[in-house]
């Protein structure tokens, strides 16, 4: 896990370095064990390192290879690297490194782009061609690493975050509308190639960009799971598909142990986490580090799930920590969480997550992580309603969308207003498009290929490697996402939802976990905004700053202001909280 940032000139001159190293000093926290940077003519690539699998300067990026004439700066992890190695000896390749770094490398130069479709794990690359010029771009599967770009007629630049471009001259920094329209509306999920700003793009997960000398390019999705059943599967039981998830999951999980440092779990407490700290005891792991954050409650909701963290940690034995945020201790963080987003994000588990990294980071590097889950086995509210659809995209934004279209006219600006109803035509697109068999299917496509990528898998991106810890999201194995696509409907939403997955957690796990309301990372003091809290958020959208971009009307401010608690959106957020967390985003990145 590291960041990667680099230019690629299309006008014959040379990269600048320093652009590079400027991007470099922005993402230092992403790879605060080593620096590097390779220049050749009109390429030039950085990297920040993390180290975790060869801790080697042997395996150090930018990784050049004069012999097949290649160089590459990545960011990521690939979970099978020693098959694919000795795949590659075989065909004979010789290794100068033991990492997964050389593996891409060497794969690139025997298979080509295609390449990607061998790697199980997380990755964002380019790789530049010396004899031809060529630069490919490519992300896995599911968006799980990010790979930003600036791109203007003479010169490409790209970075693992957005604000690590802002560290270069020329970029647009004026804000897309229809980005907009997203955020407030589509729960703050601004799906690729868009950003909240028009002179930021973002390659989408899955897909392969190959550049030109001249600046053009091709690219291509290279993964695309159907959401239909197999006929195959006719007689599948729930008995069958347990077995099949539960072997998966043990899978997934023990790829994700490959490192050259030890691996902990953030522990929630929930069904989720929980496996995974089961499955890893199975696999032999002793003292297992478990993490886990509870904060102050507030409006009589409860800050914190200790009480089951609590238990996994006995039943497993694990070395358990437990920290506990007091509201004084989250008011202060909460600049320096929001300034470490590459996008705006109004997810409460920003801050939970940006503290609990900010501990685990103290004493280990790398965590396994619950993510993904809900958006694959339908764990969400509103999948059951969907069941019986006959609109989809109506009931699909009935049931997570923050606003409508007219609702929010009445709140923005005029001059912010997209022209169309941006967010319902993008989700109509995909919800309707083919290879997805029932209305359920055809949303847990769009929350696991578009919303899980722009929500929370960039949140736990974001906020681990804001301290240097990097996150592996077993449920986000593609095979394991595979195989959930193919299960009918009816298995996920048994048991309120997750039911098939809910079934093979009971083999594994105590029953109180399972049998209990969904729970998520409670930020009461953000949700019900009040005393201090209101103070700091009246003082962003009061700033002259707020007032000369008037991005929302002030009878809709004076109306939040004068009863926060009133205004929650259907997914439990506060409305003030949404407008306040844009607000105070663009200003500490000094847009």
């Amino acid at each position: 896990m590291c960041g990667i940032a680099g230019e690629i000139r299309f006008d014959g001159s040379l990269a600048d370095p320093r652009a590079v190293a400027s991007m470099m000093d922005v993402l230092a926290p992403r790879g605060p064990d080593g620096a590097g940077l390779e220049a050749r003519g009109a390429v030039a690539f950085g990297h920040r390192r993390l180290r975790i699998i060869d801790l080697s300067d042997k395996a150090a990026q930018p990784m050049v290879d004069p012999d097949l004439g290649l160089s590459l700066t990545f960011n990521g992890c690939i979970y099978n690297y020693p098959e694919l190695r000795r795949e590659l000896e075989a065909k004979g390749y010789r290794f100068f490194s033991d990492g997964d770094t050389e593996v891409i490398l060497k794969a690139y130069h025997a298979w080509g782009d295609t390449c990607v479709e061998r790697f199980h794990g997380m990755f964002a690359f380019v790789i530049a061609e010396h004899d031809t010029g060529t630069v490919t771009l490519a992300r896995d599967r599911l968006g799980i690493k990010p790979l930003y770009y600036s791109q203007g007629a003479r010169l490409l630049r790209f970075a693992s975050s957005l604000p690590a471009l802002l560290a270069t001259p020329d970029v647009d920094r004026s804000i897309d509308r229809e980005a907009l329209h997203n955020y407030m509306s589509f729960h703050a999920v601004v799906p690729p190639p868009r950003t909240i700003l028009n002179g930021v793009r973002k390659l989408a997960a899955a897909t392969v960009r190959r550049y030109a000398t001249d600046g053009s390019f091709a690219e291509r999705t290279y993964w695309r799971p159907s959401h239909e059943r197999r006929p195959a599967d006719a007689g599948m039981t729930a008995r069958d598909w347990r077995d099949r998830v539960l072997e998966a999951l043990r899978v997934a999980v023990r790829r994700r142990m490959v490192a050259d440092v030890p691996v902990g779990v953030l522990l929630s407490g929930g069904v989720d986490s929980s496996i995974i700290v089961g499955l890893l005891a199975e696999e032999g792991q002793s003292d297992l580090a478990t993490f886990s954050i509870g904060f102050e409650e507030a409006n009589g909701e409860k800050g914190d799930e200790f009480l089951y963290s609590d238990l996994i940690a006995r039943t497993f034995g694990t070395d358990h920590h437990k920290i506990f945020v007091p509201s004084s201790d989250l008011m202060g963080a909460l600049p320096d969480t929001i300034h470490a987003m590459s996008e705006p994000m109004v997810s409460y588990d920003n801050i939970g997550f940006y503290l609990l990294s900010r501990e685990v980071s103290k004493s280990i590097k790398v965590v396994q992580s619950g993510q993904g889950a809900d958006e694959i086995f339908a764990g969400y509210h509103w999948y059951p309603p969907l069941a019986d659809s006959n609109d989809v995209v109506g009931d699909y934004a009935h049931g997570f969308f923050d606003r409508d279209h007219a609702t929010l006219a009445r709140q923005l600006g005029p001059e912010w207003m997209a022209d169309t109803d941006a967010s319902r035509d993008l989700v109509a697109a995909h919800l309707l498009a083919d290879g997805a068999a029932t209305p359920v299917d055809r949303a847990l496509r769009l929350d696991s290929q578009v919303m899980l990528v722009d929500d929370p898998v960039k949140r736990v991106d974001n906020m681990t490697m804001a301290w240097g810890l990097e996150a592996r999201v077993p449920f986000l194995d593609h095979e394991l996402v595979e195989l959930a696509a193919t299960i009918p409907h009816a298995f996920k939403l048994a048991h309120g939802g997750k039911g098939v997955l809910k079934d093979a957690a009971r083999l594994v796990v105590p029953h109180e976990v399972i049998d209990r309301p969904k729970g998520y990372f409670p930020v009461p003091q953000l949700k019900y905004i009040s005393g201090p809290y209101l103070g700091m958020v009246k003082d962003v959208l009061g700033s002259e700053r707020a007032r000369e971009r008037g991005l929302f009307r002030q009878d809709y401010l004076d109306t939040l202001f004068a009863d926060p608690v009133s205004h929650i959106t259907p997914l439990r957020g506060s409305e003030l909280w949404q407008v306040a967390l844009l607000e105070s985003w663009l200003q500490s990145h000094g847009i």
